[in-house]
This record gives C-alpha cells, sequence and structure tokens, in this order.
C-alpha cells in the first residue's frame, strides 16, 4: 500500500505507522500501538538476558603457610563458587623470603584440589607471576 495510504488508514484508527524493516524494498511498515511495541520488545531482550549465565572468574588469594582452618574455610568458598557455574582463580601469594619455598605453594594448591576432586576441570594450570603462583578451575558440567 502506498504511504500516503498508510499514515491516513494508521490515523484513522488512532494507532501508529512503525516501519518494521528498512533493508527490504519496499520498507515493511506495520500499523500498530507504538508505546505496546516497545514494551513487547524490552520483554524479548529481558527474557533473552536471562536465560545467558555470564560465567564469573572468582579470586581467592592463600598464604603458602596457611592454616588448617583457615584453608577448610576457604575450600567451602570455593565449592559454594564451583557449584554456582562460576570459574575460580586459586591464588598463592608469597611475602619476602617465601618466595624462595614454593614447594609449600605447590602443597597448598594440591590440597585444595584433592579436597574438590569431583567438583572442577583445570582450565590453566600452575603458572608464576612476579611474586603470585596462580592457576584456575572450572565446574565441571
Amino acid at each position: 500500500m502506498p504511504l500516503n495510504e498508510a499514515f491516513k488508514e494508521a490515523e484513522a484508527r488512532g494507532l501508529d505507522l512503525v516501519q518494521i524493516s528498512e533493508k527490504v524494498e519496499p520498507p515493511i511498515c506495520r500499523i500498530i500501538d507504538f508505546t505496546k511495541f516497545q514494551y513487547i520488545e524490552q520483554k524479548k531482550d529481558q527474557s533473552g538476558k536471562k536465560k545467558n549465565k555470564v560465567q564469573e572468574i572468582k579470586e581467592l588469594r592463600f598464604n603458602p603457610f596457611i592454616g588448617k582452618g583457615d584453608l577448610d574455610s576457604k575450600i567451602k568458598k570455593i565449592r559454594s563458587f564451583l557449584e554456582d557455574g562460576d570459574k575460580v582463580k586459586l591464588t598463592v601469594k608469597f611475602t619476602g623470603r617465601q618466595i624462595t619455598r614454593k614447594d609449600f605453594g605447590n602443597k597448598v594448591l594440591e590440597t585444595i584440589l584433592a579436597e574438590l576432586t569431583d567438583l572442577y576441570k583445570i582450565e590453566q594450570d600452575i603458572k608464576f607471576q612476579g611474586k603470585l603462583m596462580y592457576m584456575i578451575i572450572k565446574p565441571n558440567k
């Protein structure tokens, strides 16, 4: 229908003439209530966002000489992060002369991984960056 007729029809109905697709020749238009159209489009966008779970990287820092009780509480926290579907970055921070005892950092990470055997996959193996030893684990699907 010609554009002039479409405008007259929309005005007669008390609605708006909305261009749906402009890339097609001739352009596609629809006679609708524009505020209702915006509301429906907004709901479509929101429902799409609800379905997508953004996976975050949670970081937990440890000392190479961490106590058993502190380690147990952090393991509980790691378990909850993995169950929520988030990745976890385990970081051991060495201060002062502790850097000479890297085996203690490895021992801390091995203890954590032994406690969580059924929940994770290793995404990035143990690496060093300055005075930090870190690794990234992700949840088991």
